[in-house]
């Protein structure tokens, strides 16, 4: 009887050694993939981040052009003008 009681507590360990090898595999995945997902989190929030900074100097350039096209036609009157004071004198 003690020699059938060993054995089965052998088996028992085996088998509880199986499990707990089973689960610290599971364990170290689920970890990884979650270490994964904080990196693909961090990611996009640098992304949204650089999208925000990134669509901000978009409308500032816009802006700019805007100035400077205006600038531009500001200074063509101008040259149309002198040409024409030239032209009459």
């Amino acid at each position: 009887m003690g020699r059938q009681f060993d054995l089965a507590n052998r088996e028992a360990m085996d088998e509880s050694a199986e499990w707990r090898l089973k689960y610290d595999v599971e364990a170290e995945r689920a970890t990884k993939c979650m270490n994964e997902l904080k990196q693909i989190k961090g990611s996009f929030e640098e992304d949204d981040g650089n999208a925000a900074s990134l669509n901000q100097k978009l409308v500032n350039l816009q802006k700019e052009n805007m100035a400077l096209v205006e600038r531009m036609e500001a200074m063509k009157q101008e040259l149309e003008a002198e040409k024409l004071k030239c032209s009459l004198q």
